[in-house]
């Protein structure tokens, strides 16, 4: 079984739920894909990381940092970053608060000065709805002064995330679609 498979096998066992559920987004959704309970398994945080790792690397300019929203982005570019230091391609992570810190330096984005300025970096998500998640990252990345080269999620629901993301010039990449992934 290749990686890809793999990866939807184990998200299928972990992660993928049906009944009621109330989204981030405030929607109600009759399934539910709880992305941390994969990505915080060895095997789920390895395969997310191989294959988020492989956009990473196809990407035609030189990615420099994945970042992402804690909670859901922080073992996907925990495990971006080993992958990549593996593949003697180091890339650093970074990971942006939701709050900042009120104290301190009081960042909104954590790991920014293992970056160079006006970086190209990439932003993930496990699990994509309608965007909003991203679009946050996006804009404490490009508020830093980077640039992002690359939107990528495991999973894209399908509810007009894609779309609103492209709508402000960032197509989403995704592993998995949800029709992928469960049908």
């Amino acid at each position: 079984m290749d990686e890809r498979a793999q990866l939807r096998k184990l998200l299928l066992e972990k992660s993928y739920r049906e009944g009621t559920f109330t989204l981030t987004s405030g929607k109600t959704s009759d399934f539910y894909i709880d992305g941390k309970q994969t990505t915080l398994s060895a095997e789920g945080a390895y395969l997310c990381g191989r294959l988020l790792y492989g956009l990473i690397a196809a990407h035609p300019e030189k990615i420099s940092a994945v970042g992402g929203m804690t909670l859901g982005a922080d073992p996907l570019v925990t495990a971006v970053s080993i992958v990549s230091y593996l593949e003697n391609n180091p890339i650093p992570a970074f990971i942006v608060r939701k709050e900042s810190k009120g104290h301190g330096t009081d960042n909104y984005l954590e790991g920014k000065n293992n970056l160079p300025p006006g970086a190209l970096v990439a932003v993930v998500e496990d699990v994509v709805t309608t965007g909003g998640t991203l679009i946050k990252v996006i804009d404490r990345a490009v508020k830093e002064g980077f640039r992002v080269g690359l939107v990528a999620a495991i999973v894209d629901r399908q509810e007009g995330g894609g779309e609103n993301l492209a709508a402000r010039g960032y197509p989403l990449a995704s592993l998995f679609t949800r029709k992928e992934l469960a049908g």
